[in-house]
């Protein structure tokens, strides 16, 4: 604590902490300790030492008595070396706690353990200290200083007031302290210290002088209204506790007055703070008289802060028990009654807090002002305020705070007190019925409660006798017991926006049964309890007003029933007729007193008087004020409850002479007249026709089938029939058709009831829909199809779609929002719009709904499907965006509905998830969503009407479409198209293909390619189911192909399609109606350009090879009808294979297929050479398009087109240069030359490397076909192969003769020998074997290149009908006319001509090497000549 350096203050604070709480258990070792450093310095001490001290004494004043003497003894002789700052606060802080603490020691030295010592003594010690404090520190000009000094001050003037001969210094200083109210900023200080020093002069029983006294209640006074600066709430109530140890005194408690004795601190400011000092204070009386002529002074005369300051001590002084000061109550109070109409918001409050006060205190002397009164007129007075403001009132937060306070005071009355029965029950009941009052409603309805019980237990005898309390006038001004019935009633149905205020109301009600009517206490002890359980714990939004109100009406049904006073009845009625006069119009409490009255006609058994009401009504409401109309059907519609006929009977006849009247006043008048009375009267229909849809609905239920047909709705529909339907007249169509149909709903079982009107009233509405622009759509009108529907008789198909089709034209074709304010539309008329439709659209979904409940069958559902079809198609985004709201409806309500397909498939599940999932990629974020959900609801109603495997997990992966991540979003909608795809059935791919293309017409090109995803997807996923529908879904696909803008899309469709069925995709692309269109070409080429192009140019191929193969028996039409399909069949393949073949991008894999192509062109190519074209009649247009163009272009052209450009593809430029040189071509394409190109192809064909043992098995059978045809063309393209050969074996026999020569010329004789004979013998062998080739070749030879007609014969014809391909046997001798004379045939060598054209393949593939003499061998096995031996006209 007194280290010099190196120690902070806090450290030496929290020091001096720990010794005072050592000083707990060890007080006189550290008192010593303080004590030993005080004197050993002879300077001014140590602040943290002087700050310690302080703190000893404010925790242990007893325990410090006995330093008392030498602490200020040690402190008065270091008082001169002091200056200001902090030493100066730690000395003055010493002195204040030890005086403080002698006075503890003077009022309770009692519990001290040490001697008592006397006042004397300790005043003898304080005095020096004091008079040297007083002479040279009250001057300081420090704030701190000041307020320091303060309160040391204050301290030691406490210690010598105990001492008679120090008071006359207390006077003086006490002036001293009122006058730093001016000097010091922070006066709290100052109004202690005088707290302070006040408390102990009534303590001792000082009396205050007269001037001084009133000095004070100036100075403290002025303290409390100071509007410059508001003083706090602690502050304030030392001051009002300075102003009331002048005035008054009460004992509370069995103590000293020093010690015990207290009164609590009321007034304006509430109850003091918990932490506020002293909430109790000693109480004795000093200037009764000066301060109450004070507070006179300040309310009569004072300013406005100063009223309050003085009504706020009033409140006080009305609990003293003093005989002088409650003397001068009544002068005060009455005084106080000019204040009640002070405009200050202010002072109104503080008279409140008065009349608080006074009524708690029991001051019966003041009774005669109207306190009760004074409290409700203030709350009306502010309330009246914000109601006369209207709807845009402000509200005053000063008004606000005053209501609150009023219901604060009565909620707060202490009925208990006495005369408070008398006095408070004729004044609060007549606060009950105004409707002003209603606010106040709450604690009224607690006190009258109270007053209730309170009287019962008294048995209607009063305590005490007060004639004054009440007298004949406020008798007179009770209310009514059918007023109070009314205005509660009124009050309870009206739960919010405060709950608690119909609880109140209930409660009141079942409080003043007894007053109201004695037979309600039975029924209303059983019916309030359960509304006041209903009401238990709701709130405002789980509280239904309808649902409340209805229970409320009810309940007032139910008190009436036992009431057999039929004046009473009539009189509640005509109360209620009277507050509908004086409430407002249009407001709920005036809406709720219709209804009942109407309940209470209901209950009424005064027949004539019930019906003489209601014809009241019907003729004095004005209709134009829609809410008079409402009011007058609700009064009509309450009262059929009980009287169905006779209401019923009244409307009809005042509906009867309206309609006589009306026709004959609609044709006289002028013409602005006549409109006049024809607005008027629409308006007086709608209303009656409101009217009797408010009967229907609370007609009796065994009552009302047996009038609603004709009656009712009969009469309805009467009353609507006019060329000019205003608005108001089809509102009440609308509404009092969907009450009708709701009440017969409402009746249950109607057995065989069927209402004969339902066609009548849907054609009614529904032409009236047409009939409507967009933007005049009535609300509601759909309900009452809704409603209307759920009857009997059902609607037909026809007028189902019909319905259908109107309502959705009506609802989903109007504009945009955005649209609207384009169209010059204001915004808010823009936006409401929008609105109503949309709750149209809403309405719709529910009208659908309700009819397939209605039907229950898959056509209405189809009905439904094809209507909304057209509207998710369209073109414009808002109109799909609604429709996909309807429809999202209709599936989520239909999900359930298993019924509607009777367990089978949904036959247009497939169209529907077309259309939904090009739906998934709209250009709306909100399309998208719905359409994912409508899928959701589509898989989840065909699983209940087949297996669909992953259900459930399609539903979780649509609810995680909310992802914000866009990857996960993508991967989450690729999930759930396959599996989608996965469920739809083979049967109705196309229809799901269909409605996806289709779809492709209004859909934007950033989103074309999400829709197509759910082709490929398809195409891919259901690849092995869809292996039947190939052909019908090809045609789909080749139906769109006129789209150019998706044709890449299409393309790669038609190719997914091709991968996995390429057979049938290539027959249904063969078969097409229109030969090589533009589109079949770009099929064609596109399949050429994929990596596909070898797979589909071989299947062509094998095509083209097998075309003509299963040709019938010749002779017959049969016959020719199939060699022209062939013929078309292999034209169409061979166009195929050159779109194929110009596309494609692989040359080996075509060299490949080169053996198997080339031949069946060059088949085909030689079957059409030179035939003759007969127009014959077409069976297909694609028939007679090919037969057009076989007239252009020869057929054989076509196929040494496709010829010319495969070998193109496979062989280098130079060698097509060639076929060009050598006209190649041309020759192919004449039928005389044709032998010679084919020969000429043959050349080139060897020299490109081209002609594979592939290719010569494929063309050798065709030595042995028995067309003439392919017979010279494989004769005409081996040709050149045999030339060469013959060529190769010449030039070996050249060779064996040139060594022979060599090999006699050389060696010895033995060497020459021998090599000779092994020459000669590799001689033999050629030359053997070089005989078998040369006779192979000349028997091919001649078996090949005879022509009868072309030899010398003149008449060939009858020469042997020799066949070319045939070996013919020839013997005899030759006569004169180089005729044979002799002849034996042989025909049928079928298993020699075999055997030739093996050894003949096998010579091709071993090179001509090893072949013997087979052929003519087999030839001389015959018994025939060899045929080197045979001989044939023509040199052959």
């Amino acid at each position: 604590m007194r280290a010099a350096q190196g120690v902070t203050g806090d450290v030496k604070m929290a020091a001096s902490d720990v010794l005072v709480a050592l000083a707990r258990s060890h007080f006189h070792f550290v008192m010593s300790e303080l004590q030993s450093h005080l004197k050993a310095m002879r300077k001014v001490p140590d602040e943290i030492v002087l700050l310690t001290l302080g703190k000893m004494a404010h925790r242990y004043a007893l325990r410090c008595i006995p330093f008392v003497g030498m602490t200020l003894l040690t402190l008065r002789a270091v008082l001169t070396q002091v200056g200001s700052g902090e030493v100066l606060h730690a000395i003055c802080s010493v002195l204040e706690q030890w005086s403080k603490g002698v006075h503890t020691y003077l009022c309770s030295w009692e519990q001290c353990p040490f001697p008592r010592k006397g006042v004397a003594q300790f005043c003898e010690a304080i005095y020096p200290v004091f008079r040297y404090v007083v002479a040279n520190w009250l001057d300081c000009k420090e704030e701190e200083d000041k307020q320091a000094v303060l309160g040391a001050v204050a301290a030691m003037l406490g210690v010598l007031l105990h001492e008679e001969q120090h008071r006359e210094h207390t006077w003086e200083q006490l002036l001293w302290l009122l006058q730093q109210y001016k000097e010091v900023r922070d006066t709290s200080r100052v109004t202690k210290s005088l707290s302070y020093v006040l408390e102990i002069l009534v303590g001792v029983q000082t009396p205050i002088p007269q001037s001084t006294a009133l000095a004070i209640s100036t100075a403290v006074h002025r303290q409390l209204s100071d509007v410059t600066e508001e003083p706090g709430l602690a502050q304030k109530a030392v001051l009002s506790r300075c102003i009331m140890l002048q005035g008054k005194e009460r004992r509370l408690g069995d103590g000293p007055p020093c010690r015990g004795s207290s009164l609590p601190v009321l007034g304006c400011w509430g109850q003091l703070p918990a932490d506020a000092e002293c909430d109790f204070f000693p109480a004795a009386r000093m200037r009764p008289e000066e301060t109450g002529m004070f507070l006179h002074s300040q309310l009569s005369g004072g300013s406005e802060a100063g009223r309050v300051a003085a009504l706020g001590l009033l409140g006080v002084l009305a609990h003293s028990d003093g005989p002088a000061a409650r003397g001068k109550l009544p002068q005060v109070v009455e005084a106080m009654c000019s204040l009640c109409s002070d405009p200050s918001a202010q002072v109104r409050r503080a008279v409140l807090e008065f009349s608080r006060e006074l009524l708690s205190s029991g001051s019966q002397s003041c009774w005669p002002w109207d306190v009760v009164g004074h409290i409700f007129s203030e709350f009306s007075r502010t309330s009246g305020r914000l109601v006369a403001g209207g709807l845009f009132a402000w509200e005053n937060p000063e008004d606000k705070a005053i209501r609150a306070l009023c219901m604060d005071i009565l909620g707060s009355l202490d009925v208990t007190l006495r005369g408070m029965t008398k006095l408070l029950w004729p004044r609060l009941l007549q606060y009950v019925v105004p409707a002003q009052y209603s606010g106040m409603l709450i604690p009224l309805s607690r006190c009258l409660r109270a007053l209730v019980e309170r009287r019962e237990r008294a048995g209607c005898e009063e305590e005490e006798e007060e004639p004054d309390a009440m007298d004949s006038q406020e008798q007179a001004r009770l209310p009514a017991p059918q007023a109070l019935l009314a205005r509660l009633l009124v009050v309870a149905a009206a739960p919010y926006p405060s709950r608690e205020r119909a609880v109140a109301a209930l409660q009141l009600l079942q409080a003043l049964h007894g007053r109201i009517h004695r037979g309600l206490g039975v029924a209303w002890a059983t019916e309030i309890p359960l509304l006041l359980q209903y009401l238990e714990g709701r709130t405002e939004s789980s509280l239904a007003s309808a649902e409340w109100e209805r229970r409320v009406l009810k309940f007032l049904r139910a008190s009436l029933e036992p009431v057999e006073d039929e004046a009473w009845t009539v009189g509640l009625s005509q109360e209620l007729s009277q507050r509908l006069g004086s409430s407002a119009a249009g407001s709920w409490e005036k809406l709720f007193l219709y209804k009942a009255l109407g309940t209470v006609l209901a209950a009424c058994q005064d027949l004539r008087h019930v019906q003489g009401q209601v014809l009241r009504f019907l003729r004095d409401t004005n209709p134009v004020e829609l809410s008079e109309a409402k009011g007058m059907i609700s009064v009509v519609s309450h009262a059929a409850e009980s009287h169905f006929h006779l209401v019923l009977g009244t409307v009809t006849m005042f509906s009867a002479t309206f309609t006589r009247d009306w026709s004959y006043q609609a044709s006289t008048g002028w013409k602005v007249q006549r409109r006049q009375k024809m607005e008027r009267t629409q308006t007086i229909r709608a209303a009656l026709m409101r009217t009797y849809g408010g009967i229907a609905l609370h007609a009796p239920k065994e009552q009302l089938l047996t009038c609603v047909d004709k009656d009712i709705m009969g009469n309805i529909l009467r009353l609507s029939r006019d060329k000019q339907r205003d608005l108001q007249l089809k509102l009440a169509l609308v509404q009092s058709i969907a009450e009708v149909s709701c009440a017969i709903q409402a009746v249950g079982d109607c057995g065989s009831f069927e209402l004969s009107l339902k066609q009548e009233a849907t054609r009614t509405l529904l032409a009236w829909i047409k009939r409507e622009p967009w933007d005049s759509l009535v609300y509601g009108v759909f309900q009452a199809l809704e409603e209307l529907s759920k009857l009997r008789p059902p609607l037909s198909g026809k007028e189902n779609r019909n319905l259908l089709a109107v309502c959705c034209q009506s609802v989903l074709s109007h504009p945009s929002e955005e649209r609207m304010k384009k169209g010059r539309k204001s915004v808010r008329a823009a936006v409401n719009m929008e609105l109503l439709h949309r709750r149209g659209m809403e309405d719709l979904g529910h009208l659908i709904e309700t009819l397939l409940e209605a039907e229950a069958t898959s056509a209405c559902f189809d009905d439904v499907v094809h209507v909304l079809k057209g509207w998710l198609t369209s073109a414009k985004e808002w109109e799909r965006e609604r429709a996909l709201q309807v429809f999202t409806h209709v599936l989520g309500a239909c999900k359930e509905r298993c019924e509607l397909m009777r367990g089978c498939p949904y036959k247009h599940f497939g169209s529907l998830v077309g259309l939904l999932g090009s739906l998934t990629s709209d250009c709306l974020a909100t399309c998208r969503q719905r359409a994912w959900v409508c899928l959701g609801y589509l898989l989840q109603m065909q699983a209940k009407r087949m297996k669909v495997p992953q259900t459930d997990e399609i539903w979780c992966l649509c609810e995680e479409l909310n992802s914000p991540h866009t990857e996960t979003s993508a991967e989450t909608c690729t999930e759930i198209t396959k599996a989608v795809c996965r469920c739809i059935p083979a049967a109705q791919a196309v229809d799901f293909l269909t409605a996806v293309l289709g779809s492709l017409l209004h859909v934007m090109p950033p989103c074309a390619r999400a829709v197509w995803k759910w082709v490929f997807v398809f195409l891919v996923e259901c690849r092995k189911e869809i292996v039947q529908e190939v052909p019908k879904i090809l045609d789909t696909l080749y139906s769109y192909m006129q789209q150019s803008t998706h044709r890449p899309f299409l393309l790669h469709a038609v190719f997914l399609l091709t991968r996995f069925h390429q057979e049938p995709v290539i027959s249904s692309l063969l078969q097409k109606s229109l030969f090589m269109d533009s589109d079949t070409v770009e099929l064609w080429r596109s399949l050429g350009r994929s990596i596909l192009g070898i797979r589909i140019l071989r299947c062509l191929a094998e095509k083209l090879n097998r075309a003509g193969n299963d040709r019938p028996g010749t002779g017959s039409s049969t016959c020719e009808r199939h060699d022209r399909q062939t013929a078309l069949e292999t034209l169409t393949i061979t166009c195929a294979i050159s779109e194929v073949v110009l596309a494609l991008r692989s040359t080996e894999e075509l060299r490949q297929l080169l053996p198997h192509l080339l031949p069946s062109l060059l088949r085909w190519a030689s079957e059409m050479l030179g035939e003759e074209r007969l127009l014959l009649l077409m069976s297909s247009w694609g028939e007679l398009f090919l037969e057009c163009q076989m007239h252009v272009e020869k057929p054989c052209r076509v196929f040494l087109s496709a010829l010319e450009l495969v070998l193109g593809k496979c062989m280098a430029q130079k060698w097509m240069q060639l076929l060009v040189n050598w006209g190649v071509w041309a020759r192919l394409e004449d039928p005389l030359a044709y032998p010679e190109g084919v020969c000429l192809l043959s050349r080139v064909l060897l020299h490109a490397g081209l002609v594979s043992p592939c290719l010569v098995k494929n063309l050798l059978p065709w030595l042995d076909s028995c067309s003439v045809k392919l017979r010279v063309t494989a004769t005409a393209f081996f040709s050149s192969r045999l030339r060469r050969l013959l060529e190769d074996l010449e030039r070996q026999q050249s060779a064996l003769e040139m060594e022979n020569r060599l090999l006699k010329k050389e060696g010895s004789p033995e060497a020459r020998r021998a090599r000779l004979n092994g020459a000669a013998d590799k001689e033999a062998i050629v030359l053997a074997a070089m005989r078998k080739q040369l006779a192979e070749l000349r028997a091919l030879i001649a078996r090949y290149s005879y022509d009868a007609f072309n030899g010398p014969n003149e008449r060939p014809e009858l020469e042997l009908p020799l066949v070319a391909g045939r070996y013919m046997y020839i013997f005899g001798d030759v006569g004169e006319d180089a005729q044979m004379c002799e002849c034996c045939t042989f025909a049928g060598s079928t298993k020699t001509d075999q055997s030739a054209s093996r050894r003949l393949v096998g010579w091709v593939v071993c090179g001509g090497q090893g072949m013997g003499q087979d052929c003519d061998q087999e030839c001389r096995g015959r018994g025939g000549p060899s045929l080197r031996e045979t001989r044939m006209k023509g040199g052959q």
